[in-house]
């Protein structure tokens, strides 16, 4: 395929407004993060709400262009607030659909927002991958939440696990003309991390990631000679900060063309001054509180966020 150039900063972010949100009993068998919250599911929704519209207004008040579409009450979708799980917007016009793992998350995939980027927000939507024929096989990939994405030069970082596995994740390589470079990475317990984008992020000039996860050392020293050959420096985390989420940062663009990276404030109160000092370096800090969507769904801020690379009409 003829692949199109690629900023790695998106301006313009997809988001799903929370209507039923609660800790999702399909997904705690892979997901550590999740499940760390005593709240009943409509105090975790009141709660999941008001931090979500917070999120979306620090966003707009620095600048970045926030689709905010509703979730619908049914089917029940409790992890919707995670669109980058099911769907990726590229350069070229290719929209890409994902395999899910678990059953209740698949029918999150909404052909209706699609259209809405095209129809109403004058995105260009040249081609549809649907990756989704992998659950029948019990393969997954789950988006960006499963690869971390160097657009620039079409390098996709993914640690495997029961949610990112080798079929799909293959097949996008050569559908998007990816190289892939892939590892095997565990948290401080020894257990499997369950999403890529949890413990690294790639920025335009800047990687952040927990190298010290990649259990083994000859993938450790891979990935990090990848991530310097592309020019970048690299900004490690440790294990503790990883589990605040720090690794769950995103680099975007404003309207004004500065960079910014968004985190939650968990992640941001993880990081020494130093690491601060890095990063605010490098471009202005975007935080806000979503303590309750970190507590009971074991994601984060660049979790909530699906950029959208597609050209306008």
């Amino acid at each position: 395929m003829t692949t199109a150039p690629e900023s790695q900063l998106a301006s313009t972010v997809l988001m799903i407004r929370p209507v039923r949100f609660e800790s999702n009993p399909d997904t705690a068998a892979s997901n550590r993060f999740q499940g760390k919250t005593q709240l009943n599911a409509e105090d975790q929704q009141d709660a999941a709400l008001r931090e979500f519209d917070g999120l979306v207004t620090m966003l707009r008040e620095a600048e970045i262009n926030v689709v905010v579409v509703d979730d619908t009450s049914e089917p029940h979708t409790p992890d919707s607030i995670f669109p980058n799980n099911w769907v990726s917007f590229h350069a070229d016009g290719s929209v890409v659909l994902y395999p899910m793992e678990a059953e209740n998350r698949r029918v999150e995939r909404r052909p209706d927002i699609i259209e809405k980027l095209s129809s109403e927000y004058g995105f260009q939507v040249g081609q549809v991958i649907d990756l989704s024929s992998h659950e029948a096989s019990g393969q997954f990939l789950e988006g960006t939440g499963s690869m971390v994405l160097d657009r620039i030069n079409r390098v996709a970082y993914a640690c495997q696990s029961s949610r990112t596995q080798l079929e799909p994740l293959r097949e996008f390589a050569q559908r998007m003309d990816y190289e892939v470079v892939t590892f095997d990475a565990v948290d401080c317990d020894g257990i499997a991390i369950y999403h890529t984008n949890v413990m690294m992020n790639i920025g335009e000039e800047l990687a952040v990631i927990c190298d010290e996860a990649i259990s083994r050392e000859d993938q450790r020293a891979a990935v990090m000679q990848s991530l310097r050959n592309t020019g970048r420096e690299v900004l490690s985390l440790t294990f503790d900060q990883m589990e605040a989420f720090a690794g769950n940062m995103l680099e975007l663009r404003t309207g004004s063309g500065e960079r910014v990276v968004a985190m939650s404030q968990q992640a941001l109160d993880s990081l020494t001054g130093w690491q601060l000092g890095r990063l605010q370096h490098n471009g202005g800090l975007l935080a806000s509180a979503i303590d309750t969507i970190e507590a009971s769904a074991g994601g984060s801020v660049r979790c909530m966020l699906a950029e959208i690379h597609l050209p306008h009409c």
